[in-house]
């Protein structure tokens, strides 16, 4: 043994040994406990957050294209199959598709309700989305002929939509022209389509009020020849649609607003970092108090330990290392408690992720999951083990400078 790694060795003995006062031994196992649960709770929290980010990404791979191009100036493209065709030619870009996206009115019988009304190519969407995965009777969309359409649950709710083949009246208003007030339905354009499907992406943007025809049908419905409010863009399998957004946006130039899967929803996953991260700094602030327990542990432990820092000071130990002996005791104490509270924490998502143990609340029949998701990422476990760390060092700070201040011979 030499003498540089003695105070760490009788730290680990005081930290083994059993304490005189039971009070202390009581303590100190708080202590311990006290960072194991709060780092766990930071490890939990954070995978829980990873979790619903996953979700949301899952979600999005449904409905959502690779990458969305729109008009920076104004609601269409003038000419969308020839956009449509210079994206195509863009590298690592498997389908480019004009799409028609506007309100309507949608009317059943005697129901009626607004609907956002999308027009897309029946070839090409169940290429770029995952569309015919979540119809709830079976139907390809690539039957979709021009006089059909599906429509999301909610508007086959709504509008009271039960049988395949139901008429659906449709209402556009007119973009040119006056409005006539003798005869305001001459303002509107009326279209009748048979509702041939329904589709559940189990994302209210699209179940609420979506329904979606032939892209002739939506033309016609909102005066439009060529235009399109939109190109939907597949890339291939292997490349990365950020890169491709960005190749996109180049060929375009600034006629065109660019995105891909992440800033489509930017927003939304924004929101959840943010909550990720604000959650993480109060559990810091519990992780906190919690060490205020090891440093009162140790100022006891100090107290207790007085007549062997003399019989040490007195064998000819300096100030110094016996101040280096309880600050390793600190780093111990912060370290047993950190790293189990990573294994707790650990464990617990594990089995939360196998298991679903915790349950969300809410009718399990209107939920797109019923437990909460858990997604370990290892650089979460880094950056839970970082407060941790810097902590036990302030706390080990303040021990070694306590256990100083406390020998009475220094050398």
């Amino acid at each position: 043994m030499t003498f540089s790694t003695l105070p760490a060795r009788i730290a680990l003995r005081y930290l083994r040994a059993p304490k005189s006062h039971s009070a202390v031994s009581a303590i100190s196992i708080i202590s311990v406990v006290g960072v194991a649960v709060a780092t766990a709770a930071i490890v939990c929290v954070l995978s829980v957050f990873n979790g619903f980010r996953s979700l949301l990404s899952e979600k999005l791979d449904i409905l959502a294209p690779d990458v969305l191009v729109t008009p920076a100036v104004g609601k269409t493209f003038a000419d969308g199959d020839s956009i449509a065709s210079l994206i195509t030619a863009v590298g690592e870009v498997e389908t480019a598709m004009p799409s028609v996206t506007d309100n309507a009115l949608a009317i059943v019988g005697t129901r009626e309700m607004p609907v956002n009304l999308r027009g897309i190519d029946p070839a090409l969407y169940p290429k770029i989305t995952a569309i015919d995965s979540i119809m709830l009777g079976g139907t390809q969309i690539a039957a979709l002929t021009p006089g059909m359409a599906i429509a999301s649950v909610g508007v086959a709710r709504q509008l009271g939509i039960h049988t395949t083949g139901e008429t659906m009246l449709i209402f556009a208003p007119r973009r040119e022209g006056r409005v006539n007030l003798a005869n305001p339905i001459s303002s509107f354009i009326t279209d009748s389509v048979a509702v041939a499907d329904v589709f559940q992406a189990m994302q209210s943007e699209y179940d609420e009020k979506t329904v979606v025809c032939d892209i002739s049908t939506a033309r016609g419905l909102f005066q439009y020849d060529t235009e399109a409010t939109s190109i939907e863009v597949k890339t291939a399998p292997d490349a990365d649609p950020a890169e491709v957004a960005d190749r996109i946006a180049d060929k375009l130039g600034p006629s065109a607003v660019v995105k891909d899967r992440f800033r489509q929803q930017e927003i939304n996953f924004r929101m959840v970092s943010i909550e990720k991260w604000v959650t993480f700094l109060l559990l810091i602030f519990i992780l906190i108090i919690a060490s205020f327990n090891i440093i009162s542990t140790l100022c006891m432990l100090i107290i207790e330990k007085q007549q062997s820092m003399s019989t040490l000071s007195a064998i000819g130990m300096s100030r110094k290392r016996i101040g280096k002996t309880f600050w390793w005791e600190s780093v111990f104490v912060s370290m047993l408690g950190g790293i189990s509270g990573l294994l707790l924490g650990l464990l617990l998502c594990l089995l939360q992720q196998h298991f679903g143990l915790i349950k969300l609340g809410g009718d399990p029949d209107s939920l797109v999951i019923t437990a909460y998701p858990v997604k370990v990422e290892w650089t979460d476990l880094i950056v839970a083990s970082v407060p941790v760390v810097v902590i036990g060092l302030l706390s080990a700070s303040i021990a070694a400078a306590f256990a100083r201040s406390r020998v009475s011979n220094a050398k």
